[in-house]
């Protein structure tokens, strides 16, 4: 029988976790949780006798992957798996399996509500309130009839342009490669037009190697400079220190970030945190208490059709 280790809080209540590992209890296996921890030591130690690990989104080192002898499955409640050394795991022939799709209404709204957000100035307008002023030149603007560009085409990006297109938003959408049968309000094109063309560019590409600094200066400078930019993807996939320079020297309108190039908390130091017209959150996007059991679901359904021989949600076989 396995031993699965879970290697950090999948952020659902106890009595949930316990009837998701009943099942798999029944029949002999055996759970191990643990709170999660970045030191490598103790990672080696909590998950040196896993048949089978589950881990969110904390880093996954090759050298604790490589102290697991038995370690024979990754089992990822997360859609991205950057954080996970994927070269480790195929070294050692250990397969891997995300959670896609579990977040796709959540990301999609928290996109949604900070284009909101900063179209209407909410965080300003309400700081004038309690402070007993008025609305004078913060006046927003209406999210109908504004070209929203979606990077990154998949689910959640699809999501994002259901959503946005209901405010009546003409939608624009770039990915690696085009898509077949999308929905007719939504033109695909090349990044340097959706760039362009766009009053509002959400980002919801995969972190790889050919999206790393995707948005940078050169980038950016393609941006109408009313334009407001949308990061739920992943830190990375934008320059940082070039997104301050452009928000600080008026090149965009304003950003809503919820990803950056290190998990929250940030250091202060944090260029994001200090620049103008940038709105922040730490990394929220995915965690809503409905999104956290949909992941559940998925996990544990990933964990069962791997022991059955039928591996699903595949990044590594």
């Amino acid at each position: 029988m396995s031993t699965i280790v879970i290697m950090e809080s999948l952020g659902i209540p106890e009595e949930a976790l316990l009837s998701r590992e009943e099942p798999f209890i029944k029949k002999g296996h055996n759970f191990k949780s643990f709170a999660r921890t970045t030191d490598i030591g103790t990672m080696i130690s909590q998950a040196k006798d896993a048949d089978a690990m589950i881990i969110a989104n904390m880093p996954l080192p090759g050298e604790v992957i490589k102290a697991c002898p038995s370690l024979r499955f990754i089992d990822v409640a997360f859609t991205g798996v950057d954080h996970i050394d994927l070269d480790a795991a195929r070294e050692k022939g250990i397969a891997v399996s995300n959670a896609s799709g579990y977040s796709n209404e959540a990301v999609a709204e928290l996109a949604l509500g900070m284009a909101l957000n900063l179209l209407r100035n909410m965080d300003a307008v309400q700081v004038r309130c309690r402070e007993g002023q008025t609305k004078d030149g913060l006046v927003g603007s209406e999210l109908k009839g504004k070209t929203v560009g979606i990077v990154g085409y998949g689910k959640i990006g699809s999501r994002s342009a259901e959503l946005f297109h209901c405010f009546g938003c003409n939608i624009l959408a770039n990915s690696r490669s085009v898509h077949k049968d999308v929905p007719a309000y939504v033109r695909q094109t090349t990044l340097e037009d959706l760039l362009a063309g766009s009053d509002i560019v959400v980002l919801h590409c995969p972190l790889n190697d050919s999206t790393r600094g995707l948005i940078d200066k050169k980038r950016i400078s393609l941006m109408k400079r009313s334009a407001i930019l949308i990061n739920v993807a992943r830190g990375p996939v934008v320059s940082t220190r070039d997104l301050a320079q452009a928000l600080d020297q008026g090149r965009i309108s304003s950003a809503g970030i919820d990803v950056f190039d290190k998990e929250p908390p940030l250091s202060s130091d944090e260029p994001l945190l200090r620049c103008r017209n940038c709105l922040v959150t730490p990394h929220v996007a995915f965690a809503t208490p409905q999104s956290m059991i949909q992941r559940a679901d998925i996990v544990f359904d990933n964990l069962r059709s791997w022991m059955e021989g039928n591996q699903r949600n595949v990044v590594l076989s």
